[in-house]
């Protein structure tokens, strides 16, 4: 037998290494007649990341990034159709609910002359109600992230609208003089337009004294909304006497921080401008 020579031997070694393992040859191949396009090869397999690369293990290339993609514009979609369907949240509910109260409020106050106890009872209750929704809605929906442009706007049109229904309709029954009435709507009607004209420079927060005269004068209209004779309509006079002075006293608080407000966002711009100046 005439020996078989050790290069030929490590080549059909070579040869039956790449018939059983496809693509080793050709590695091992190159290494030896080219060795720099194996670590060129490999730098480049390193670069490319496992997700993005078309012959990955797990089927991963260009129409897994499509698919990645897909989720996410769906993600978007879900959104915006839970923030719709939010609109209907029970905070808003409880908005709603105070705006369908105050026509029935006024044909309640009003029916039978607007005299009669029994529809000014019915009359109270539907504006106590009203003034408790008021209470719940907002808390609802800070605490449960339910805060909707809806309710932004409607919010503070149904407080206005019960109280301002309330206190126009015991001024016309000669209940409630009307320069009370007012002071009462005027500030309100003044502040919230005040709010709009200084929220480009920031927003004035509620002051614990504004919520005090939110519930004194609730309190104040419901007596008189109720047909109190007595030490009750003596004690309901100085309630409202209470809820005025908190009104007047909150609203120029309110107008004192409007212009500090102001003053500081003028400043604070030109101050921006000057440092782009530089």
């Amino acid at each position: 037998m005439t020996g078989i020579p050790a290069s030929a031997a490590g080549g059909s070694s070579g040869a039956r290494g790449a018939a059983s393992t496809p693509g080793a040859s050709g590695a091992s191949g190159r290494s030896a007649s080219t060795p720099a396009k194996r670590p060129a090869g490999a730098s480049v397999a390193k670069s490319v990341s496992r997700p993005d690369g078309p012959d990955a293990p797990g089927g991963s290339g260009p129409a897994d990034g499509q698919e990645g993609a897909r989720p996410a514009r769906g993600g978007k979609l879900t959104a915006a159709a839970v923030n719709q369907a939010s609109v209907w949240n029970v905070a808003n509910l409880l908005t709603m609910l105070r705006l369908l109260l105050v026509p029935g409020f006024v044909a309640l106050m009003l029916a039978d002359g607007g005299y009669d106890p029994a529809w000014r009872s019915l009359a109270w209750a539907a504006f106590a109600i009203a003034m408790i929704t008021d209470l719940f809605d907002g808390h609802l929906a800070r605490t449960y992230n339910l805060v909707t442009d809806f309710g932004k706007i409607a919010d503070p049109i149904a407080d206005k609208a019960i109280m301002g229904a309330a206190l126009i309709c015991l001024s016309w029954l000669g209940d409630l003089p009307w320069w009370v009435t007012a002071v009462i709507l005027g500030r309100e009607l003044g502040i919230t337009l005040l709010r709009f004209l200084v929220i480009r420079y920031g927003v004035i927060p509620a002051s614990r004294g504004g919520k005090l005269k939110t519930l004194t004068q609730g309190v104040a209209v419901g007596m008189y909304v109720l047909a109190l004779t007595g030490w009750l309509a003596t004690l309901r006079f100085w309630v409202m006497t209470v809820a005025i002075v908190l009104t007047v006293v909150t609203g120029l608080d309110y107008v004192r921080q409007a212009i500090v407000l102001r003053r500081r966002g003028i400043a604070e711009r030109r101050a921006a401008a000057e440092e782009a100046e530089r």
